[in-house]
């Protein structure tokens, strides 16, 4: 394969200190602003964010993303409020703080420029972006990536420590503008828009990422590989053979639901499942 970014590390080995990871999410309630938002104080909401990271750490997580999940239905980048950024901040520095393993950003809808100002501002290492290049048509309507004004405003921070895990063939969306281009090619484009990490996904949340999508994204990229949907303790070791990882979310709620809080149990089972392909 021939490469086409000057990338020579792994910035899972560099963040992680291992080759394969597991990272849970962190999906914040709905923050004032948002339709969901129903009057909480934000003691309780960082409560609720904290009581979750305790949970995936206790279990086992390598470490975690934080993300507006709450904040339903998701604005377009250029619509979402300063206040997202400013509660995110709060929550990411307060879950850094208290389990000292290595956080990342999700601002939805593909928002990375906020998201790289809360991962400086509360001390995370990556942010994860849905849609770094090219383009797609999403549940918020026409997306665009954001690359080159993202990679400005991170220049402007002097913010280059903080690494970019992007999305190959999003979820929750239609390619159908980009559908003379094969997965390859977009997966190729992460690379040459300077990501440091693909993530391959399924169809929606929750959804898993089939095997022949995650080894067609993988066999695209000298960059690491995470799958970031559908990852359950049933499928964790056979997704973990031909990645660097994986970021799972809903199979760690209660019932399996995302919006429930975090069942440390499940957690605990999924690491015990991927115990066998994990570095020690």
């Amino acid at each position: 394969m021939q490469e086409i970014s000057d990338k020579s590390s792994s910035a899972i080995r560099e963040i992680f200190g291992t080759d394969k990871v597991l990272i849970g999410m962190i999906h914040c309630p709905a923050f004032p602003g948002a339709p969901r938002y129903r009057g909480a104080a934000m003691s309780e909401i960082y409560d609720t964010c904290m009581r979750d990271a305790a949970a995936l750490i206790e279990g086992g997580m390598h470490g975690l993303i934080v993300e507006n999940h709450g904040d339903i239905p998701f604005s377009k980048p250029e619509d979402i409020g300063h206040e997202t950024a400013a509660f995110m901040s709060v929550v990411t520095d307060r879950i850094a703080s208290a389990v000292g393993v290595p956080l990342g950003i999700n601002v939805l809808a593909n928002a990375p420029i906020p998201a790289f100002a809360i991962a400086m501002a509360g001390g995370a290492k990556f942010i994860r972006v849905n849609q770094w290049a090219n383009a797609y048509v999403a549940n918020e309507g026409f997306m665009e990536g954001r690359a080159p004004e993202a990679m400005r405003y991170r220049s402007l921070l002097r913010a280059e420590h903080i690494k970019v895990f992007a999305d190959s063939h999003v979820k929750h969306g239609s390619h159908a503008i980009v559908a003379d281009r094969s997965i390859e090619e977009l997966t190729r484009d992460l690379a040459f828009f300077n990501a440091d990490v693909v993530i391959a996904t399924g169809q929606r949340t929750g959804n898993a990422a089939s095997i022949g999508e995650i080894e067609e994204i993988g066999s695209a990229t000298h960059l690491p590989l995470l799958v970031g949907s559908g990852v359950t303790k049933d499928n964790v070791v056979e997704i973990l053979r031909r990645t660097n990882g994986v970021i799972v979310a809903s199979s760690l709620k209660h019932c399996g639901v995302w919006w429930k809080p975090v069942d440390i149990d499940r957690v605990r089972a999924l690491r015990a499942a991927a115990a066998p392909v994990l570095e020690t």
